[in-house]
Formats: C-alpha cells, sequence, structure tokens
C-alpha cells in the first residue's frame, strides 16, 4: 500500500488517516480516542500529512507522553 506523500493524493492520505485510527468522523461521539491525544478533531494530529507537510513517519516520531511536538 501507498503512503508516502509523493505517492498520495491528499484526498488518500485523509482517507489513510481516518482507516489507521478507525475513525467515523460520523461517531466522534461514541470514541474519546483523540481526546487523550489532545486533539479536538481527529484530523487535526495527522493535518500535516494530509496536507503533505510532513511524512507520517516525522509525526510519529514527534509523539512524546502524548503530545506532539
Amino acid at each position: 500500500m501507498k503512503y508516502l506523500i509523493n505517492e498520495t493524493t491528499r484526498e488518500e492520505r485523509e482517507e489513510l488517516v481516518r482507516r489507521g485510527l478507525s475513525c467515523d468522523a460520523n461517531e466522534c461521539e461514541n470514541c474519546s480516542a483523540c481526546g487523550m491525544y489532545g486533539a479536538g478533531d481527529m484530523l487535526e494530529i495527522y493535518q500535516d500529512y494530509i496536507d503533505g507537510k510532513k511524512e507520517l513517519s516525522e509525526i510519529s516520531a514527534g509523539f512524546k507522553g502524548g503530545v506532539v511536538k
């Protein structure tokens, strides 16, 4: 599966994030996982990836103690 920025479209990256978080945007009230990471919206943590600014690995490396740097 392709997931690098240069191999995907913005829409594909958003879908990858949604699937990776097992998120249903219509069912947020049934899940509090994003709140554990301090994000108001599940896409907020990975927005730089979706926008093509940072790779997933860069964002994941920024996690430390539940905070994204």
